[in-house]
């Protein structure tokens, strides 16, 4: 008789799989439509620049960037022209379709706050002083309508006398 060891791990993966598998037969493909344009975000001083790959997008007609309260969308769509060819087959290999990428922001970031440029295929979109700096401790003084006195010390012993 074999002995064979049972690994939940493993059955957790098989279950996944066949619950990823069961959802794709009864509501098609699970793959979101179009693309997610590549990012990154890097902090400059008290703001953050986020910047995206967006290479032959209209930006003035495909893209929209909104601020609501704390939350910065950028979406958008990027299309492609195609072309036929007689007698050759083409590849293509672009991604085309609708986006949509957000991103947490503070409380009080708001659109004033945020400011966005266009260059050579690239989205930049700078949220000033997301990062506020810390205010030093300040010394507070503290006010006294009175002046304290300290209170004398009686004792009815007299001190001795030197002499």
């Amino acid at each position: 008789m074999a002995i064979i060891r049972w690994d939940p791990f493993t059955a957790l993966s098989r279950m996944d799989t066949e619950f990823d598998e069961l959802v794709r037969r009864t509501w098609g493909s699970t793959a979101p439509a179009g693309f997610v344009p590549a990012v990154d975000m890097v902090r400059d001083g008290a703001d953050v620049l986020i910047t995206l790959e967006l290479p032959g997008v209209d930006i003035e007609n495909e893209v929209d960037i909104e601020v609501a309260p704390r939350r910065l969308t950028i979406s958008g769509e990027r299309s492609t022209e195609s072309e036929k060819t007689e007698g050759r087959v083409m590849v293509r290999e672009l991604r085309s379709g609708s986006f949509r990428r957000e991103f947490a922001l503070p409380e009080h970031v708001t659109a004033d706050d945020v400011e966005a440029d266009y260059d050579r295929g690239m989205l930049t979109v700078r949220v000033h002083d997301v990062a506020r700096p810390q205010p030093e401790p300040t010394k507070i003084s503290i006010a006294s309508s009175k002046p304290v006195e300290s209170p004398a010390v009686e004792s009815g012993e007299s001190a001795p006398t030197e002499g």
